[in-house]
């Protein structure tokens, strides 16, 4: 009797859950949530919903590996966190900085080209998760990077303490 009505509280829990509380989760971003720095010139553009759902598709699937939550494992003092996008050389705050790097990625002090080392269309070769991304596919990724502070405060790009 015990076990069957904690399975009955078990299975009302997770109805409530399903049907009150997930779906409060899956409302679409309002269009401040959705605006973001297209240039350095301070010209922006709102992303449509699906170019969000298509950003965080292609970052999971080319990104992730090493930016999982926006940080970088490799090196965990450099994130993908407004303040650590704004200070490197060139600055990597905007969307067209951020396929520019995707293109043609650099040191954080702009001094070297890392292309070998870091995915990237320019080492496509080498890295068969960029071969088949277009300009479009990139700056989807950039727009998700770029809105994700925004979403998750600043979990995105926290590190350790968040993950």
């Amino acid at each position: 009797m015990f076990k069957k009505n904690i399975l009955l509280l078990f299975a009302i829990l997770f109805l409530y859950v399903n049907l009150f509380t997930l779906p409060i989760f899956a409302m679409d971003l309002d269009e401040t949530t959705r605006t973001i720095q297209l240039d350095s010139s301070g010209k922006t553009v709102v992303l449509s919903a699906e170019q969000v759902k298509r950003g965080k598709r292609l970052f999971n699937n080319s990104c992730a590996q090493c930016h999982n939550g926006g940080i970088t494992k490799t090196n965990p003092n450099i994130s993908l966190d407004p303040d650590s996008l704004s200070l490197a050389t060139p600055a990597r705050d905007n969307a067209w900085s951020l396929v520019d790097y995707m293109q043609n990625p650099t040191s954080y002090d702009g001094a070297n080209s890392i292309a070998e080392l870091h995915p990237s269309i320019k080492s496509a070769e080498i890295f068969p998760k960029m071969r088949n991304l277009t300009d479009d596919d990139l700056l989807t990724m950039a727009g998700y990077i770029l809105i994700q502070p925004k979403v998750v405060s600043e979990k995105w790009g926290g590190g350790k303490i968040y993950y």
